[in-house]
């Protein structure tokens, strides 16, 4: 596959290219300038995969541990809709037809692990009337919880955690080689006026050269 097809990353290796080639014209810090774009693309390839993989490991870990947690200590019961609360229903589609329904808050009765009766207010997704049956999470202490989170998730979780870091590491890198090509370029301004300013007293001068 061709530079040009990587998109910045080929526009980054192609333009310190000529910075390499010998000529008159070349300066010393236009070599600089080309070494840091290839430091920027090794540490990019490098750097970038290595924290999205140190991030991914990490939060894998982390949400496994959490999945276990969770699963011990969440406890799904069967629960009773006392009254429904006034008030549209939540996380409801605009777009969606009549028929789908949102989450109702409802004022339901439970059991806790213990057995021990609890009352409190909680969402119901569907329809929603007085005596309905459905199921809900509970804590150890019988409040109410939300679903333990599932292997899946947690992988997709950690994917989207390494991927993030991967993305932010070549970020930093790329914003870092940027920062220090501006001070490059300014250097070299300033070099190119000390440089006009004295030509400038020269000319016109018989013993200058011009």
């Amino acid at each position: 596959m061709r530079a040009r097809s990587w998109g910045w990353l080929g526009r980054l290796l192609r333009r310190p290219a000529w910075r390499w080639r010998r000529n008159p014209l070349r300066r010393r810090s236009d070599v600089v300038e080309a070494w840091l774009g290839l430091v920027a693309v090794v540490l990019m390839l490098v750097a970038g995969p290595v924290a999205g993989w140190a991030s991914g490991s990490l939060a894998h870990g982390a949400l496994r541990h959490m999945v276990r947690q969770q699963r011990l200590h969440r406890h799904q019961v069967e629960a009773v809709l006392l009254k429904v609360l006034p008030g549209r229903p939540m996380d409801t589609d605009p777009q969606a037809d009549g028929r789908r329904e949102g989450h109702h808050r409802v004022i339901a009765r439970w059991p806790g692990p213990d057995g021990t009766l609890h009352t409190g207010v909680v969402p119901v997704h569907g329809t929603a009337a007085a005596g309905k049956r459905f199921s809900m999470w509970t804590d150890d202490q019988g409040g109410a919880a939300g679903r333990p989170l599932d292997g899946a998730t947690a992988q997709v979780h950690s994917v989207l955690a390494g991927v993030g870091a991967a993305a932010a590491t070549a970020g930093v890198i790329q914003g870092a080689r940027v920062l220090a090509v501006r001070r490059l370029v300014r250097r070299r301004y300033a070099r190119w006026d000390r440089d006009w300013e004295q030509a400038r007293h020269t000319w016109g001068r018989a013993d200058a050269g011009s």
